[in-house]
Order: structure tokens, then C-alpha cells, then sequence
């Protein structure tokens, strides 16, 4: 029996789960810790490492204190985390700033200075556009992107650019903390689009480097997703309640490892994430780019595999919306009703509870009240940070149940959007795999297998499969499984939504409506929210 622990790095905490890995990868027990998200005025997202780490450690040892296993039997550590961060470090691995979020929209300037000359596609100079399609087979078409981030500072805080040894993303800081290593996986390696990924050539590109005036001295070394990294050091381990020399796994993205926890790891097979952003994501053999929609085929922690894969920025964050500005009231007497313990983790449940059970009466098409998911920007199949979120068609009969319900309805259309757009390059599969903390609703669930018309599966642990992702990583690593699809397989569905026909007319009629919205009021969005207008 190999105990392991997974660390999920999300956007606003970090679940630390056991595992007990044998013929199976079994989840014991996790325990969760917050941290901040500091958004700022001026379009930057930002969060502090240190309370990253301590949660990890407050996590850790609040977890050992409720299970039977010891510390010095843990055979391995891995990492889940949110992707296209910036994290600086020195040489002693100290963050020499607030890390940057992926949210971070700040570095617009910094974008059209470098590659919006001539002619352009997608806002990228067509000579650059080239060139990185050649070596990449994608561009960074979007402010967040990492690469624009390290851009930004190099031009606004010169003193921090300059005491630079390292840029890191968020898992490839956690490692280093723990190790002392300073290493990136090639998943996050690609998200910086400075990687080739022609095969031969893989590993940083030094005319993409050149091309974007990067210094190639800040890149770590890269190491495949199911290395180990390096061991424990003598401090982390006392500040993590673990034993020293434990391997730590390269692990993965949320990205990449989402969808290895789904179970949805053949070539073909789709699944549909909803946490604080959401994505479609389909597992293909080539890569693929679709640049219009903003879509392109990732690299995975699958050698000669890729995820073609799409973006919206908010998605389950739209519920933490509603619950904060909608229904706070409501939830807290929900939660005193069925008497949960004051946690952000059953409240969260707890949230897709009480609303599924609010609005499960509520017909569908919500009353003909849209909503537009775009609460901080957008990215596939329109880039654009101005866009924003709306209720349309609000009339005085409007409750606000119906509302509630047109929020889930909206996330669905979106992602029904991003399906269809892949439907142009690839074929997505029948049956799609949903999870995440949307899945938690079978509300939602359903109204995502009538919007899509699509047969909807999902899991146990749904809110887990990053990490479970994460473990199996260290289950081939270790040689407990020979690759990824075979750990997968072990991913079986727990339940499974059909279409329901009675409803596809009204989903059809307001889903037209809703692809309409953004282009009748981009304008207006730049108006209001465009920098400098």
C-alpha cells in the first residue's frame, strides 16, 4: 500500500488530500485551507505566497490529526494547481512580489507594445503570429497570459526584474518551497508559450525567447509531470508536519489533471470542468489551434497526447456571486436549517444545495432572463477583458428564483458555445464527463445535458479530481500503473443526465439570443470598461 498526498492549488484555497494507493487510487480524507484573492483597481489579480503555504502546512497537520496514518509513511507528494500564474523568485526561492493570478489583466500596454504592429490577426503581428505557430502551434492572444506578466514588471518595477533568478507558476513555487529545486513541468511550460512542442525540438524556445525579449536565464529546468522534482528539505518538512527526504512529484495543472481525474483520457473523450472558471476540454493525438476561438491543443501530462481546450474565466464564480449579492440571507438560513458545520467547504456544497433546491420548479429558459457569464472578462471564443456580466430581459413579474436559475443556464450556454467551437477543428465525444463544484447540482447537470443536447456523466469526488489526478501521477511515477489511461479507467461514472427533448425548444430560442449579446454590446463594454476611456 503506497500512502500519497495531493495538494489542489485553486484559486481561493488548497485541499490536501490522502491517498491510499494499491490496485485502486482511494481518497481517505482531505481538509482544506483559504487564502486571498486580492483584485485590484487597475485590472490586477494578485495573491501572497506565504499564506499558500501556510495553508499547506495548517492543512497538512490538521489532516494527520484525523487519520491513522503517520507522517513518515507518505510515499509521495503532488501538486494540482491553477495554471499561468507569475511567481519571481530569488536565488534562495523567495517571491520577490505578490504573485501575479492568472486573472491578472494589467499588462494591455505591454501586449500592443510587442506584437499589435502591421498586420495583425487576433491582435498578434502576423511575422510573430508565424513564427510561434511554427514552434508552438499557438500564440498568446490574451493580457493574462504569463508571458506578458513577466513583461509588465520588467518594465514597471525594474528593481524586482532585476533581483529575478527564476519565473515559476504557482505549483513550480510550492515545489521549490519544499524542495529547494527550481524545475517546471512541460504542462506549465507550454501555458508560456515560449515551449517548442515540435517533436525532436521539445523544451524552451530560444527564437520565441529572442522574439519576445525573455531572458533565458529565468527558466527553470523542465521535468515530465510523473518526475520527481526532489525531496523534502529538513525545514519544509517541520513546517508541513511531514518527514524529510519524501519524493514530491512534478505534478500538474489544473488543466491537465482535471480531466485525468475524470476518468477521460482516450483520445475523443470530453469532459466539462465548473469551478471558479470553467473549460471544455477534449483529449486528441495532434495538436490543433484554432485562433478566432481562441482555442488551442495544450500539452498533457500524456506523452503524445494533447488537450484541445477552451476557456470562459467564470464559472463557478458567478455562484459565489449569487450567494454573496443574491441569496446571502437565504443561505444562512439554509445551512442553520440542516444544522452543517461553518466551513467554506460545506458552505460551498451547501450553496448548490439550497439552489437546486430553490429553483428546481422553475421552468426551464428561466422566464426568458438571460444571464452573461462574463464577470471578469472573457477568453474563448472571444478575448476580451472588458467584457461583463448581465441579467437581459428582466421584467416586473422577474423573481428572483428565475434569475437564479438563469445563472446556471448562462454558464451552460457559454459552455455549450465553447463545445461548438471545437466541434469545427476536432470530434467531442457523446457522452461528456462533468465535474468540479458545478457537478454537485443536478440541477445543473440537467439543464447542461438539455442545453447541449449531449449525455452528461459524473463522478464521485467531483470535486476531487484534480488531486486524484495529482495522485495518480505519483502511481506511475511509482510504477504502481503503467501510464495515465490505465489509472484512469479506474474512473467509473456515478450518475448520468439524457437530454430531455420537452425542453430543447426554449433552450434553442434563448441559446440564439445569448450568442447575440456579446456582439451587440462590445461596444458598450469598452465604453464603460476599457482602460482609459
Amino acid at each position: 500500500m503506497l500512502y500519497a498526498i495531493a495538494y489542489d492549488v485553486g484559486t481561493t484555497g488548497v485541499k490536501t488530500c490522502l491517498f491510499a494507493i494499491e490496485k485502486e487510487v482511494r481518497l481517505l480524507a482531505g481538509e482544506y485551507g483559504a487564502y486571498d484573492l486580492c483584485i485590484l483597481p487597475d485590472g490586477g489579480v494578485e495573491q501572497d505566497a506565504e499564506q499558500w503555504w501556510e495553508a499547506m502546512c495548517q492543512s497538512t497537520k490538521r489532516l494527520f490529526e484525523r487519520v491513522d496514518v503517520r507522517p513518515d509513511q507518505i510515499g509521495g507528494i503532488s501538486f494540482c494547481s491553477q495554471m499561468q500564474g507569475l511567481v519571481l523568485v530569488d536565488r534562495e526561492g523567495r517571491a520577490l512580489r505578490r504573485p501575479m493570478s492568472y486573472m491578472d489583466q494589467r499588462a494591455g500596454a505591454e501586449f500592443r507594445e510587442t506584437q499589435t504592429h502591421g498586420v495583425t490577426i487576433s491582435g498578434v503581428a502576423l511575422p510573430m503570429l508565424l513564427k510561434s505557430l511554427l514552434i508552438t502551434r499557438a500564440a498568446s492572444t490574451s493580457v493574462k497570459d504569463p508571458l506578458w506578466k513577466y513583461k509588465w514588471v520588467e518594465k514597471h518595477e525594474p528593481e524586482v526584474f532585476s533581483e529575478t533568478y527564476k519565473w515559476l507558476d504557482v505549483k513550480e513555487y510550492l515545489i521549490c518551497r519544499c524542495t529547494g529545486e527550481f524545475v517546471m513541468t512541460r504542462d506549465s511550460a507550454f501555458s508560456t508559450f515560449l515551449y517548442d512542442t515540435r517533436k525532436g525540438r521539445e523544451g524552451w524556445s530560444h527564437a520565441l525567447c529572442r522574439m519576445y525579449g525573455v531572458d533565458e536565464k529565468h527558466l527553470p529546468a523542465l521535468i515530465e509531470c510523473t518526475d520527481v522534482a526532489g525531496t523534502l528539505t529538513e525545514r519544509a518538512a517541520a513546517e508541513l508536519g511531514l518527514a524529510a527526504g519524501t519524493p514530491v512529484y512534478g505534478g500538474g495543472g489544473d488543466a491537465t489533471l482535471i480531466g485525468v481525474g475524470a476518468g477521460a483520457t482516450r483520445t475523443g473523450d470530453t469532459h466539462i470542468y465548473s469551478g471558479t472558471s470553467g473549460w471544455v476540454g477534449t483529449v486528441i493525438e495532434q495538436q490543433k489551434v484554432d485562433l478566432t476561438a481562441m482555442i488551442a491543443g495544450t500539452v498533457g501530462a500524456q506523452k503524445g497526447k494533447y488537450h484541445y481546450f477552451a476557456e470562459m474565466e467564470t464559472a463557478g464564480k458567478c455562484f459565489e456571486w449569487v450567494r454573496a449579492h443574491m441569496v446571502e440571507d437565504e443561505i444562512d438560513a439554509y445551512l442553520h436549517k440542516i444544522n452543517v458545520a461553518d466551513s467554506t467547504e460545506t458552505a460551498f456544497e451547501s450553496l448548490y444545495d439550497y439552489m437546486s433546491e430553490a429553483i428546481s420548479k422553475i421552468p426551464a429558459g428561466a422566464g426568458g432572463v438571460i444571464f452573461t457569464p462574463w464577470l471578469h472578462g472573457n477568453r474563448c471564443p472571444f478575448e476580451d477583458p472588458n467584457a461583463a456580466g448581465m441579467f437581459f430581459n428582466i421584467k416586473i413579474e422577474t423573481g428572483e428564483k428565475q434569475m437564479i436559475r438563469a445563472v446556471l443556464e448562462g454558464i451552460c450556454f457559454h459552455l455549450r458555445w465553447m463545445l461548438e467551437c471545437q466541434d469545427k477543428k476536432i470530434r467531442t465525444s457523446p457522452v461528456i464527463r462533468f465535474v468540479g463544484g458545478g457537478a454537485l447540482s443536478p440541477v445543473t447537470c440537467q439543464i447542461l445535458a438539455d442545453v447541449t443536447g449531449r449525455i452528461v456523466e459524473t463522478v464521485q469526488n467531483t470535486k476531487d479530481v484534480g488531486a486524484i489526478g495529482a495522485a495518480m501521477l505519483i502511481a506511475v511515477g511509482k510504477g504502481i500503473f503503467s501510464d495515465l489511461s490505465e489509472a484512469a479507467a479506474l474512473i467509473q461514472p456515478h450518475r448520468r443526465y439524457e437530454p430531455n427533448e420537452a425542453n430543447r425548444a426554449v433552450y434553442e430560442k434563448n441559446y440564439r439570443v445569448f450568442r447575440r449579446l456579446y456582439e451587440s454590446n462590445k461596444k458598450n463594454f469598452a465604453l464603460l470598461n476599457g482602460m482609459g476611456q
